[in-house]
């Protein structure tokens, strides 16, 4: 077992995926061939690509490309960054790019925020690569509608740095559990992996660089929520409806941004649709990317 403890599944995942290189910084990368449009996955806070793998083993049929964000997962996680969601917007459009061919985003959580700035760039046509849709599903897109977590609040705070120092694996645990549905609750197995994978090269050390991403929600909520209101591609919506952080309140807000939008409730599930009930969100994502087709 490497420095870093990961798991024997985690561990299994790493060697599914390659390292990508981009500005200087090695990117995890998993990638599957398949039919078009290439499925770009782009994972939310604390987690990583893993988050995905219970969906892609349904075998979607098509191409994939799942990376961890730079400080996630199993990419470097540099504690000199500025943990941008421009930065990663960067990234994704890079990937995406060299992939060649039309695109399909799926996001969830803090990758629907560079999932809207990806958008932005396309209506101001400058985006580097094809996209022909994209759905979106429990982000705290308009955060004022959100409930955000203690961990996330302690974070944001003075203390953030202090906290995600002493961050420990109860705590994390807790946390985690806690966003996950009643019906389906976080196993022991999953939150090893979750932890093993945010404690590796010292993530568990930089949670309050990560969350700077709420503080630019805020900031570019106008560019952001307009793009969802005029970006003409086929934009799709489903959400786990017993999500506490990104409640169905701010559902309510994204559709009031972009009314008549397709929108799918998966009822009774959680903040992590993908893992909790890996089917019905692989059966949303077929639905939205044959509403694009």
């Amino acid at each position: 077992m490497s420095g870093d403890r990961l798991t024997e599944a985690t561990r299994a995942w790493a060697a599914r995926g390659r390292a990508e290189q981009f500005r200087g910084y090695s990117i995890h990368v998993h990638a599957e061939e398949g039919d078009g449009p290439l499925l770009v996955l782009l994972h939310g806070f604390p987690s990583s690509s893993y988050d995905w793998r219970a969906l892609l083993d349904r075998g979607l049929g098509r191409a994939v490309l799942a990376p961890d964000f730079l400080g996630f997962g199993l990419s470097d996680k540099p504690r000199d960054h500025l943990y941008s969601l421009f930065w990663q917007a960067d990234l994704i459009e890079a990937l995406a790019g060299a992939a060649e061919g039309p695109a399909f985003i799926v996001a969830h959580d803090m990758g629907t925020s560079v999932a809207t700035e990806l958008l932005a760039r396309d209506l101001e046509g400058r985006l580097g690569f094809d996209l022909r849709g994209a759905l979106l599903f429990n982000g705290s897109i308009v955060l004022d509608r959100a409930s955000l977590t203690l961990g996330q609040r302690l974070l944001r705070g003075r203390l953030g740095g202090a906290f995600a120092r002493l961050s420990s694996e109860r705590f994390f645990r807790r946390a985690l559990g806690e966003v996950f549905s009643d019906s389906h609750p976080l196993g022991d197995a999953e939150a090893a992996d979750q932890w093993a994978l945010v404690r590796h090269n010292g993530g568990n050390a930089i949670g309050h660089l990560q969350v700077h991403y709420l503080d630019e929600r805020v900031r570019y909520a106008e560019r952001w929520h307009g793009a969802i209101r005029d970006w003409p591609g086929a934009l799709s919506l489903t959400w786990g409806t017993e999500d506490p952080v990104a409640t169905t309140a701010v559902l309510d807000a994204v559709v009031a941004l972009r009314p008549g939008v397709p929108v799918r409730r998966l009822e009774g599930l959680g903040h992590y649709p993908q893992i909790e009930d890996p089917q019905a969100l692989a059966d949303a994502v077929a639905e939205a990317v044959g509403r694009a087709s």
